[in-house]
């Protein structure tokens, strides 16, 4: 007796019955995949289009949190971001913020209005205040900070500016960023005529002294009166008050770490909080009135002529004299 003898025998599928299941499935993966990347391509078309919207009414793009990591971090992108991380608002009293925002704002508004401009590349700014999250996601403790997000893969470290080596200068900036993009800025500064009106101010005032005293120019032969003004421009000098108009610094420095706030430097490296400088000027402050401040007259025998001579000595060991001949 055979083998399966009274079984009932099933139809036996053709050797090329699977091929059309195999070409369907391979389809609807095609499918998937097709709609999947049309997906990313139309994500994309809109995060350019919204990014250049933006750069279309303000060179710079403000970002909180939600928009840092949609248009920054998260994928599809094939554009380059430009962020500064920094801490405008007063009560953070960021002096050097301010500063180098403006040179950022010089930077972008240079790519912006350039022939070259395109959705290659995008500058925008993550203030303190409005996206404090972005800051403890990135491990972020100090301000101002410049970062290069590339279209792929993750930041390097040649992608942060290195902004206590080289400064945050326009031209810097641009040179940083033509090494990492190979977008290359031309910068463009608007003209400042503050100066030249000052100029044109203080000699306008000078020679209207000088009209008004044309009969009576005596004062400018007064010895006495250019060496106070003389010893004024030595002490404004090196009394520290021209590095606080420099450099702004801020009253005190606070540590991000444990909140400590910091009067005077600790260490040289630390940039001196303008306490530090203003306590300085008041140490030098009495080295300049109570130092040797001498004025003295000598009449001479001969010729009668009075000699003027005013020594200055100040933490600086700086001196200043006036004379006429040596007195007798």
């Amino acid at each position: 007796m055979a083998l399966g003898a009274g079984a009932p025998q099933r139809p036996l599928l053709p050797a090329g019955g699977c091929l059309p299941l195999l070409l369907l499935l391979l389809l609807l993966l095609c499918g998937q995949l097709g709609g999947g990347q049309k997906k990313k391509e139309n994500l994309l078309a809109e995060k350019v289009e919204q990014l250049m919207e933006w750069s279309s009414r303000r060179s710079v793009i403000r970002m909180n949190g939600d928009k840092f990591r949609r248009f920054v971090k998260a994928p599809p992108r094939n554009y380059s971001v430009i962020v500064m991380f920094t801490a405008l608002q007063p009560q953070r009293q960021c002096s050097v913020c301010r500063q180098a925002n403006e040179e950022y704002q010089v930077l972008a508004n240079s790519w912006r209005y350039s022939s070259a401009f395109s959705n290659k590349l995008f500058f925008t700014i993550v203030d303190y205040d409005e996206g404090a999250d972005v800051f403890q996601q990135l491990n972020m403790n100090s301000a101002p900070t410049f970062m290069h997000f590339p279209p792929k893969g993750k930041p390097k470290r040649a992608d942060t500016f290195d902004l206590q080596r080289i400064g945050f200068a326009a031209e810097q900036l641009a040179k940083w960023i033509a090494d990492r993009t190979d977008v290359h800025i031309r910068v463009f500064r608007p003209p400042n005529y503050s100066g030249t009106i000052a100029l044109a101010l203080l000699v306008s005032l000078v020679g209207g002294l000088l009209y008004l005293r044309r009969n009576n120019l005596e004062f400018i032969y007064n010895k006495t009166g250019w060496a106070m003004a003389a010893l004024c421009v030595v002490f404004a000098m090196t009394s520290g008050q021209m590095w606080n108009h420099i450099r702004g610094p801020p009253y005190a420095h606070k540590n991000p770490q444990n909140g400590q706030v910091w009067y005077f430097c600790s260490t040289p490296s630390l940039i001196c909080s303008l306490t530090h400088k203003s306590l300085q000027n008041l140490i030098h402050l009495p080295g300049f009135t109570h130092c040797e401040l001498l004025c003295e007259l000598h009449t001479w025998k001969q010729s009668g002529s009075v000699c003027c001579r005013i020594t200055y000595y100040s933490s600086a060991e700086c001196c200043y004299h006036y004379g006429n001949g040596t007195p007798q």
